[in-house]
């Protein structure tokens, strides 16, 4: 460090230079997607076995993550590390797998025996590789190019903007596999059941509503009997249903407080007249994330829940809260 820098002034240079650099080797990507990225596609969408992504040191890392994002995107992949590769894992391997191999150099010594090996087996090579006249570049079926003129790091060493790289056109490969499969929201969902992302995007308004008591009054019921309905079923609210079950409004704590301030007698009063007269519902196949939208944009803690244009049950915020939408 210059005496003439300050330690503060040190640590915002060098983490600006470390984003531009690797920045700008992403950027220099593009000139990479051309037609051998499409020959290389289009060998991974036809491949009738599974990737196999390979690597060593901090590509193999790099090559885990690729194969985490494959997966999840519905191209089938398994991670082999290089160094295990040549001490027995080789077994893993079919002729009908596609591998793809990821090496900055493309000449560590790993990558030397077993590009060979993988080639006696029969399966089709990729090389994910920075340096076109390597070892691994001569010997794939196909090359991806991924250009690092240096590392980001100040002594141009550690592996930082060549994994960000990697890491990038790994990324390419999947979302294009991605949109050439077209691969749904509703694919997606079946590979992530699990947590906040997964529960956006299959579960559903019937899944939650019927946890709840379902608080129903009719329009010429009294005040009493409203307040004693929408206590015991513990929701803040009853709906006001017609004797076809259709909901005519909703009747909650807030219209209850709003009537007290301008009805200082409340004798006769029934729910058809403090009801919230169009309240809003909600089908009940409808997705849940969407029901949170609603009561976002319209500033509502409750839904009505509605199957056929019938009342079956009352959608709260908290359900949502409850399994993590929110």
């Amino acid at each position: 460090m210059k005496s003439t820098e300050s330690r503060a002034a040190l640590i915002r240079r060098t983490a600006l230079d470390t984003l531009r650099i690797e920045a700008e080797t992403v950027r220099g990507l593009a000139a990479s997607i051309d037609a051998e990225f499409t020959r290389t596609v289009e060998a991974l969408a036809t491949c009738r076995g599974r990737v196999i992504v390979t690597g060593i040191g901090k590509s193999a890392i790099i090559a885990q993550k690729i194969v985490a994002t494959f997966n999840s995107t519905g191209t089938p992949a398994v991670f082999l590390h290089a160094a295990d590769a040549i001490h027995g894992d080789l077994g893993m391997v079919r002729p009908d797998d596609v591998v793809l191999c990821l090496s900055k150099s493309g000449e560590t010594p790993e990558i030397k025996v077993l590009v060979p090996m993988l080639q006696q087996l029969g399966s089709e090579l990729i090389a994910l590789v920075s340096a076109r006249a390597s070892f691994l570049a001569a010997r794939a079926d196909y090359v991806l190019h991924v250009p690092v003129s240096r590392e980001a790091d100040p002594n141009n060493l550690a592996p930082t903007a060549s994994t960000t790289a990697q890491l990038a056109m790994g990324d390419a490969l999947a979302t294009t596999l991605l949109a050439l499969r077209g691969f749904s929201p509703q694919d997606f969902a079946q590979y992530h059941p699990g947590g906040s992302l997964g529960k956006q995007l299959y579960l559903r308004v019937r899944d939650l509503y019927p946890q709840n008591e379902r608080p129903v009054v009719a329009p010429a019921t009294d005040l009493r009997t409203t307040i004693l309905e929408m206590t015991s079923k513990r929701l803040g609210c009853a709906v006001v249903c017609d004797t076809e079950d259709r909901p005519l409004g909703i009747v909650t704590d807030g219209d209850l407080r709003r009537m007290l301030e301008r009805t200082p007698d409340t004798t006769g009063l029934t729910a058809g007249d403090i009801m919230t007269a169009g309240a809003k519902t909600v089908e009940a196949d409808t997705l849940a994330v969407k029901a949170l939208g609603l009561l976002r944009e319209n500033k509502i803690t409750q839904l009505i829940v509605t199957a056929q244009q019938r009342y079956v049950g009352v959608l709260h915020l908290h359900d949502l809260v409850r399994e993590g939408i929110i």
